[in-house]
This record gives C-alpha cells, sequence and structure tokens, in this order.
C-alpha cells in the first residue's frame, strides 16, 4: 500500500529552479518545451514564462487507460536540430517517456544509431520527481529522486489538490 506525500507548491517552483539551473550549467536551452498533459503541463508552462520560450502540450495518458495523440513534427523538429525539452511531474514507471521514444522513433528501437544522436541531446527529458526504480533511466533534468521501491509512495501535487486546501 502507499502512503500519500503530499507536495507544496514552494517545492514544485524550487524543483522548477533547480532544473533551470542545471540546464544553465550545461549551457544547454531548449528551443521549445512540451509540457506532458496532464502533470507535466503546469511546471512546462512555468520554465516556458521563464525563459521566455514557446510551449507546445503533447497528451500522453497511459495511468488511466487514457489516449495517447503522437506528433512526429516534434521528432522531425529534432531531426532539424531543434531542442527539445520534454517535461513531466514525475518518472513513475517510465511507461510515459518510454512510449514518447517508440512513437518519434516509428517503432524502431529508439538506441538506433540515428536516434542515439537525438536523445539526450537534442531532446532532454525533464521531471520534477523521478523515480530511481523506474524502466527509463535517461532523464536529463530532476527536481528531486525518489525511490518507490524502497518507500512505496503516491506523489500528491498541489494541482491535484487544490480543492482540500
Amino acid at each position: 500500500m502507499y502512503k500519500k506525500v503530499y507536495y507544496t507548491d514552494q517545492q514544485i517552483r524550487s524543483w522548477v529552479h533547480s532544473i533551470m539551473r542545471d540546464m544553465y550549467a550545461d549551457n544547454w536551452k531548449p528551443d521549445y518545451i512540451v509540457g506532458l498533459s496532464r502533470g507535466g503541463l503546469t511546471p512546462a508552462v512555468m520554465m516556458s514564462h521563464y525563459l521566455n520560450i514557446p510551449m507546445l502540450s503533447l497528451d500522453v495518458s497511459l495511468r488511466d487507460g487514457g489516449m495517447c495523440v503522437s506528433n512526429l513534427g516534434m521528432a522531425e523538429d529534432a531531426f532539424e536540430g531543434k531542442k527539445i525539452l520534454i517535461v513531466d511531474d514525475i518518472n513513475d514507471t517510465g511507461a510515459t517517456f518510454n512510449w514518447i521514444m517508440e512513437d518519434w522513433s516509428g517503432g524502431c528501437y529508439p538506441s538506433d544509431e540515428k536516434w542515439s544522436k537525438i536523445w539526450n541531446t537534442n531532446v532532454r527529458f525533464a521531471v520534477l520527481i523521478n523515480n530511481e526504480d523506474s524502466e527509463f533511466s535517461v532523464v536529463d533534468y530532476v527536481g528531486i529522486d525518489i525511490n518507490k521501491f524502497e518507500d512505496p509512495v503516491w506523489c500528491v501535487f498541489p494541482w491535484e489538490n487544490w480543492w482540500n486546501e
């Protein structure tokens, strides 16, 4: 059974700043940010406003059996040299980011030579919370790390519970 951990707006702002400081330290700035619905939209908008760069959204909802909307135009942008930051609230199981890599690579194995030049170079991944036990281990920018295998928690973000505050 998971215990619920409630995070605050202040923690979210701190993690967003940490991610942006890490990007600055890497001398890397995206041409645009992709916020994953639903949880990645809030931090993506925050980064977009702060950095004054465009933000797009991408619907990838695997948890609740929702729909996933492909956007291969973003993959084409990456091949043309545009830098893209994909943002989500949590890298929990890794399924969302793995889906994107498979979708964008057209079903090819994402580590094929032509794709290895895109992932973690032109296309980078950022999350507020990274589960170290996730199947997706190539997150570039992280607010905090947790390990849900060692400490099973259910992360509750401020936008998921604002009406109870």
